[in-house]
């Protein structure tokens, strides 16, 4: 059997159509990817969202291949596997450990619909969000019925056979993609609601004030372009009646905003040597390993970098270290592992001293040598004292 006969039979009903905005609904989906909750109870909905995500994508290319009903059917499974997380995660302990080990073992399991029966009944945070986003819901379950139609195959404009047909009336593909890029925008919205089921933190850091008043937390916020194309901003600020944001809202409200040069050190790991005082005024709003950071930093123009556990986290400033490799490893640091040297190892271009902080080891990388004097300070914790000392 000849390859162009594979082919034409594999692809004789099929009518590639290109989506337009395909590159700009991948930087969109950004905002569900990096919204991971940190949650330790909820962990393992990471998970599920960026398999959400990975749906979505799977539809544009099933889309734009000319597979537009398993393009369709993806979509919906995004709903589906968001809507199953928010089931387990929307629970007691003990109830989520038991559906989840029943959903690992391919036990019975409830379908969309009864899920969403059973997180209404619960009346706990989703119970409260659908309530008072009823109007964004009740467009979300329309469009998830439109969706449907194509899914099961509906009426002929849904067949394969009556798209290529050249004497069917079914053969434009305007509302094909209109549909499918209508649907595409509702999934994408609803799977970021899905998102706030578990905890409020992509929408509270979309709003400034409380961006300066949180530390750093592995959930990104999401853009408020995103919030208005595919929420709506009527139906954003329907979410903020919720308790769920409101409590967590004003328990972060009341804290103590911080300044540019503290908020770089907080959430960028970026300390400022030209503003140092203005560090000094909110240091109390710094963990240790910040302060410690900024103490060393703040010591000597030399430093250009202070890592903390064991290397796998780091502080940088403004003075560009010389070295000209960009890539690390904890192993680097292991040369002072047995206690030979503690000061002035050369690493490439640069340099690497240890100290012994607050019971834990700090590695200085700097440009230049210390001198005999700037050791015996560093000894005696003299760069760094008015720091530590709260």
């Amino acid at each position: 059997m000849s390859f162009d006969f594979i082919n034409h039979k594999e692809t004789e009903n099929l009518v590639p159509i290109k989506l337009e905005g395909k590159e700009q609904y991948y930087f969109d989906l950004m905002n569900i990817q990096h919204s991971w909750t940190g949650r330790i109870d909820a962990m393992f909905s990471n998970e599920f969202f960026r398999e959400s995500v990975q749906l979505i994508i799977n539809a544009i290319t099933l889309f734009e291949k000319g597979y537009f009903d398993c393009a369709f059917y993806s979509l919906r499974q995004a709903l589906e596997i968001s809507t199953t997380v928010v089931y387990f995660v929307d629970d007691s302990e003990e109830n989520r450990k038991q559906e989840l080990r029943k959903w690992k073992k391919q036990e019975k399991f409830p379908m969309h619909s009864q899920m969403i029966a059973e997180l209404n009944k619960r009346k706990y945070a989703f119970a409260d969000i659908k309530d008072k986003m009823t109007l964004y819901f009740e467009e979300v379950e329309e469009a998830k019925q439109k969706l449907n139609k194509y899914v099961h195959k509906q009426g002929f404009d849904k067949f394969y056979v009556s798209r290529t047909n050249p004497f069917s009336k079914y053969n434009e593909h305007t509302n094909l993609t209109s549909d499918f890029e209508k649907f595409l925008i509702k999934s994408m919205g609803a799977v970021a609601v899905f998102r706030l089921a578990i905890d409020p933190f992509p929408l509270l850091l979309a709003d400034e004030s409380i961006y300066k008043r949180t530390g750093q937390l592995m959930t990104e916020g999401y853009s408020e372009s995103f919030l208005e194309k595919y929420i709506g901003l009527d139906h954003i600020e329907a979410y903020k009646q919720t308790e769920v944001y409101k409590s967590h809202y004003h328990a972060i409200i009341t804290q103590e905003e911080m300044l540019p040069s503290v908020l770089e050190v907080v959430k960028n790991d970026y300390v400022d040597t030209t503003r140092i005082e203005e560090i000094v005024a909110q240091k109390h709003l710094l963990s240790d390993h910040e302060l410690v950071a900024v103490g060393l930093i703040s010591y000597s123009k030399k430093i250009a970098k202070v890592y903390c556990f064991g290397g796998l986290h780091w502080y940088f400033t403004d003075t560009q270290t010389k070295r000209r490799k960009t890539g690390w490893s904890s192993a680097d640091f292991k040369v002072f592992k047995d206690g030979a040297a503690k000061y002035n190892v050369k690493y490439d271009e640069a340099f690497l001293s240890q100290l012994r902080i607050l019971d834990e080891d700090y590695y200085i990388e700097h440009n230049e040598e210390f001198n005999t004097g700037e050791i015996e300070e560093l000894d005696n914790e003299i760069p760094f004292r008015r720091w530590i000392q709260r």
